[in-house]
C-alpha cells in the first residue's frame, strides 16, 4: 500500500484547535502532524509534507514557513475565504490554494434567521427570566415582535444572501436587497425587490441583514450615517465575516483528497 502523504495543521481541540472528533476522517487520507510535534524534529518531517491545513486561518502561512517545506503541494483552507492568504507568495511557489466556497452557505443562512427569530422574539432574554427564581410574573405583552410579513433588508446577496431570501420568503416576509449587480432571475424566484441604492433599504427595513465578503469596499459599511437611516425599532443582523458558524469537514477533507488523486 502507497504510504499516506503528510500534512501539516496547527493544533488538536480546544476553542481553535482542529476539532478531535474529525480527526479520523483527515487519517484516512493523510498522516496528520501539528506543528508542536513538527517543530520538534523539522529535519525529519518537512520533506514529507505534501499539505497544509488551516483550521481557523492557522497555521499562519509566511516565506519562513514555505521555504521549511519544500515538498508542499497545496493549502486548503477551511471556509470560504482567502483573504488570509498571500495568494501571490504562495503561488510563486508553485503550490495550490484551495477552500471551501459554498458548504456553509445553508448552515450560516440558518443561524442568520435564527440571530433573527431570537431578536424578534427575545428569546435569550425571555429564557433568562423564565427560569430566574426571581420571576413571579411574566409580562405576555413583552414576547417581541413578528417577521412574518415584516421588511428584511439583504446587504449582500450572494450565495448565503440568496439562501436567507428563501427561508425569508417561507414567512412572508418582503424582501429587499442590495447588492453590486441585480440578478433579475434570482429575485424573481424568492420575490424580492432590488435597492440600487443602500440607503432606500435601511430607511424601509425592519430588519437588515449583512451578508457581505470583507473587502476595501465593504470595509465600515456599516457606521453612524447608515445606523441613522434605519428606524428605532430595526434589527441589524451581521453574519459577514468572521461569522461562518459551520463548515462541511468531510466536503473540506475530500476537497483535499480529490486534488491529490488528479
Amino acid at each position: 500500500m502507497e504510504e499516506l502523504p503528510y500534512a501539516l495543521m496547527s493544533y488538536s481541540g480546544g476553542s481553535r484547535g482542529f476539532p478531535k472528533n474529525f480527526e479520523a476522517i483527515v487519517k484516512k487520507h493523510f498522516r496528520l502532524l501539528y506543528l508542536e510535534e513538527f517543530s520538534k524534529n523539522k529535519n525529519m518531517y518537512a520533506p514529507h509534507i505534501q499539505a497544509l491545513l488551516l483550521w481557523w486561518h492557522l497555521p499562519v502561512v509566511d516565506k519562513e514557513l514555505l521555504d521549511s517545506l519544500p515538498s508542499l503541494k497545496v493549502i486548503a483552507s477551511s471556509g470560504a475565504g482567502v483573504d488570509h492568504l498571500d495568494l501571490k507568495l504562495i503561488t510563486s511557489y508553485g503550490i495550490t490554494v484551495i477552500n471551501t466556497p459554498g458548504v456553509g452557505d445553508d448552515a450560516t443562512a440558518d443561524m442568520g434567521m435564527a440571530l433573527m427569530l431570537a431578536s424578534a422574539k427575545n428569546v435569550v432574554e425571555g429564557n433568562r427570566i423564565s427560569c430566574s427564581p426571581d420571576t413571579k410574573e411574566f409580562d405576555f405583552n413583552w414576547v417581541g415582535d413578528d417577521i412574518t410579513e415584516a421588511t428584511l433588508g439583504i446587504i449582500g446577496m450572494g450565495s448565503i444572501g440568496y439562501c436567507i431570501a428563501q427561508r425569508a420568503k417561507g414567512f412572508r416576509m418582503k424582501i429587499l436587497y442590495h447588492n453590486r449587480n441585480r440578478s433579475v432571475e434570482e429575485e424573481a424566484a424568492v420575490g424580492a425587490e432590488y435597492c440600487s441604492n443602500m440607503a432606500d433599504l435601511l430607511q424601509q427595513s425592519d430588519f437588515v441583514m449583512v451578508v457581505v465578503r470583507l473587502t476595501p469596499d465593504t470595509h465600515n459599511l456599516i457606521g453612524r450615517e447608515e445606523l441613522q437611516l434605519m428606524k428605532p425599532t430595526a434589527t441589524l443582523i451581521n453574519i459577514s465575516r468572521g461569522m461562518k458558524v459551520c463548515f462541511s469537514n468531510i466536503i473540506y477533507i475530500k476537497c483535499i483528497q480529490m486534488l491529490f488523486e488528479t
